[in-house]
């Protein structure tokens, strides 16, 4: 590659997807990155119509095909969103999942950025099938989940943090994709089998005291593994957070007005049909903003530029 930082967008061409590949544009031009856009398309059912069509179902895909062809011209050539940014586009056939995949792979993306909603390739209400999925398979590459519509770069973010090697590179991603945005690194725990104690009879006053010890060594492992990723003290605001943590990551988002929220998943892709842990499952599912997605570091390969 050229560039020292490749972005693949996938998009089903529809109005709501538009806000992806407009997000890409954006961290394309501020990042200096190359842009691929990819439209999979999965044409197989029309192999049932062949008994109905006949060799005109061959015309179908090719007006099909030539349709697609156009509406990116359209979308890469608006100068409303573009910015400048001159982005290669692809139109394939196929199953989206194994497509975006296989492009990703092919283009060693640094970054993949999907719509949350859609019409057919990310059709749910919440969070589309494809890009759920995507999440799961993918353990090499950052996934971007857009739900925002992007009318500026990045302004305040929230990192969580569970103190693993995911953590550090949560950290870096956030700084390499939103250089200029306030950071809020988010630490939320619960003691463990802390609702059993209650249960057991320990004292209320003894449990407050275990969370407040554990606060404040949670809060030096926090600004340890801040300045571990780079960061310098006065870079970010550290919070640590008594509570459920996937509960306190959405209503930190509301009390910073985060427009961007970075969330670690850990295992492989080739456990592609378990699901996600529940914090990021539920930080896809009921964040109003953008995630992104960081991979355990221990399972992909380092893309630094």
């Amino acid at each position: 590659m050229t560039s020292a930082r490749t972005i693949l967008v996938a998009t089903d061409l529809s109005a709501p997807a538009r806000h992806a590949v407009e997000r890409a544009f954006h961290l394309a031009a501020s990042t200096d990155s190359e842009l691929y856009i990819v439209h999979a398309m999965e044409l197989d059912a029309l192999d049932s119509l062949r008994e109905m069509l006949g060799d005109d179902v061959f015309a179908v895909r090719a007006a099909l095909n030539s349709d697609a062809h156009t509406r990116l011209e359209q979308l890469t050539g608006d100068a409303a969103i573009h910015r400048g940014v001159a982005a290669r586009t692809r139109v394939a056939e196929g199953n989206p999942i194994a497509t975006i995949a296989a492009e990703a792979d092919a283009l060693d993306a640094h970054l993949m950025v999907l719509g949350a909603r859609g019409e057919s390739f990310l059709r749910h209400a919440l969070l589309g099938s494809t890009a759920a999925r995507l999440v799961r398979k993918s353990s090499s590459r950052p996934v971007l989940v857009v739900k925002q519509v992007p009318h500026e770069a990045y302004r305040s973010v929230v990192v969580t943090m569970d103190f693993s090697p995911v953590s550090v590179q949560a950290i870096r991603m956030a700084r390499r994709w939103a250089p200029n945005a306030d950071l809020v690194l988010l630490h939320a725990f619960e003691l463990p089998y802390e609702g059993k104690l209650r249960l057991a009879g320990v004292d209320e006053q003894e449990i407050h005291q275990c969370v407040a010890s554990s606060s404040k060594t949670r809060l030096k492992q926090l600004h340890d593994l801040a300045a571990t990723a780079g960061l310098a003290p006065t870079e970010y605001w550290g919070r640590v957070i008594h509570g459920d943590p996937a509960q306190q990551i959405i209503a930190l988002e509301q009390e910073v007005d985060a427009d961007l929220i970075v969330v670690g998943k850990h295992g492989s892709h080739t456990a592609e049909e378990l699901l996600l842990g529940s914090v990021p499952k539920h930080v896809l599912a009921e964040s109003q903003c953008d995630v992104l997605v960081i991979c355990d570091p221990r399972a992909a390969p380092d893309h630094s530029p």
